[in-house]
């Protein structure tokens, strides 16, 4: 279900958005700190992963040919060959770098957050390999066109482990519904129980 779905009659989902923006900015920047790890680049990178991912829209946002949304490492990454199909209708070699970040948006978020999930269905250590190589994809790419995220990107896959690590220890130190903000509520309640 999508966080938004669950929102009290009446709260507005633009505010309720920008709140949770807000709410994972402070508690990213509070467990980074606690355990000395990353720098504001990392941080914000973190931050703005974790509230694309509140909606489930964004979570599984790149599809197959056929339209399904993907839901796995392996299909994403078939997904990322796809690209470079000269013969599809959507044939886009620059989509491969899109597909490429989610590759390390999914796995990280996924190892980070639901890693009993992951040890269930295929391997945490499938996930993280995964993971720092897309990220390193995404970096090489960001490096050979001159721009500047190379660097973040480069710091992702080289710390793909410890920021998953920290994604944990933010999930368990900060992530209690009961403290937060009712408008809040539903989305960490999913994202403590899933």
């Amino acid at each position: 279900p999508d966080p938004v779905d669950e929102l009290p009659p009446g709260e507005n989902p633009a505010g309720v958005a920008e709140g949770l923006a807000r709410f994972f900015e402070r508690v990213v920047r509070q467990a980074l700190g606690d355990l000395r790890l990353g720098g504001p680049a990392e941080g914000a990178y973190l931050a703005a992963l974790l509230t694309r991912f509140a909606r489930t829209d964004e979570l599984y946002a790149i599809r197959d040919a056929a339209g399904r949304p993907l839901d796995s490492v392996a299909g994403l990454l078939i997904e990322a060959e796809r690209a470079w199909d000269f013969r599809a209708p959507d044939f886009d070699p620059f989509r491969e770098r899109r597909v490429r970040q989610h590759v390390g948006d999914y796995a990280l978020f996924m190892t980070g957050l639901f890693r009993e999930h992951v040890e269930r269905r295929v391997g945490a250590a499938y996930y993280v390999r995964q993971g720092q190589r897309a990220y390193q994809a995404v970096a090489d790419f960001e490096r050979s066109a001159l721009r500047p995220e190379a660097r973040l990107f480069g710091a992702l896959a080289a710390g793909f482990e410890r920021y998953a690590a920290a994604l944990a220890y933010l999930k368990r130190v900060y992530f209690r519904p009961a403290d937060s903000p009712t408008a809040l509520q539903p989305v960490l309640r999913l994202l403590t129980q899933w």
